[in-house]
């Protein structure tokens, strides 16, 4: 009882907003309010039947399956809560995708007992500095606690800090990408079944050059995950 008036009191003195539309708030409402949580738009696209995501990487790169959780548009509510997530230091975005996502996989008993680790798209030192965090990494771990698997974060590098090249074709975005990412311990990853997660999959380039290198230690399986796609 105490801590519902507290929190009341401090809804009122610092209102709680929709990251989708800025209303306000109600309790039992945690970053978008009922609506936009209803409007969100969920591709159903799972681990199991062949989709979209899949064929974005055929005939790139060798993976098991791939899946993504929401659309990505350019404008809409997904694209306010990626940018709450990357550039206003709101972690809690990733938590809460995370953890809806994570109790949509774990509905696949065939992936959560294949799955060893998950691991995010890394950022670059510098850019880890400047961010304070990676923005993947809160929803890559949350996935990782409801698949029963192990969170690692330290072996696949980014050994450059380069700038996203959003306005470049698939091929000359994995040309600037495919010597930016290493290994730090191959013999960690030997035999592991591998989920790879970001952000955002567009053009699936940054994925592609990431599931090279982790397929880079022997007899690894990679899937692939991530919070969005551009449809």
């Amino acid at each position: 009882m105490l801590t519902n008036i507290l929190n009341d009191i401090n809804s009122v003195l610092a209102p709680r907003v929709c990251f989708g539309c800025n209303v306000h708030l109600n309790r039992g409402e945690k970053l978008i309010c009922t609506t936009c949580r209803n409007d969100l738009p969920l591709t159903d696209y799972t681990f199991n039947d062949e989709n979209p995501v899949d064929r974005i990487f055929y005939g790139r790169i060798n993976i098991k399956k791939a899946s993504s959780m929401l659309f990505f548009y350019e404008k809409g509510i997904v694209r306010e809560l990626i940018h709450h997530l990357k550039y206003r230091n709101q972690e809690e975005v990733g938590t809460f995708l995370g953890d809806w996502y994570g109790q949509l996989l774990k509905e696949n008993n065939e992936l959560t007992n294949a799955i060893d680790l998950v691991i995010p798209v890394p950022l670059h030192k510098k850019k880890l500095r400047q961010r304070g965090y990676n923005q993947v990494a809160s929803f890559a771990q949350r996935l990782a606690f409801h698949l029963n698997a192990d969170y690692v974060d330290h072996i696949l590098i980014k050994t450059a800090n380069t700038k996203t090249q959003t306005k470049k074709g698939r091929i000359g975005r994995w040309q600037n990408k495919k010597d930016l990412y290493t290994l730090s311990d191959f013999n960690s990853l030997k035999d592991k079944h591998i989920l790879l997660v970001d952000d955002v999959i567009t053009t699936g380039a940054t994925m592609e050059i990431c599931a090279r290198t982790l397929a880079q230690a022997p007899n690894t399986t990679i899937f692939i995950a991530s919070m969005a796609v551009v449809p």
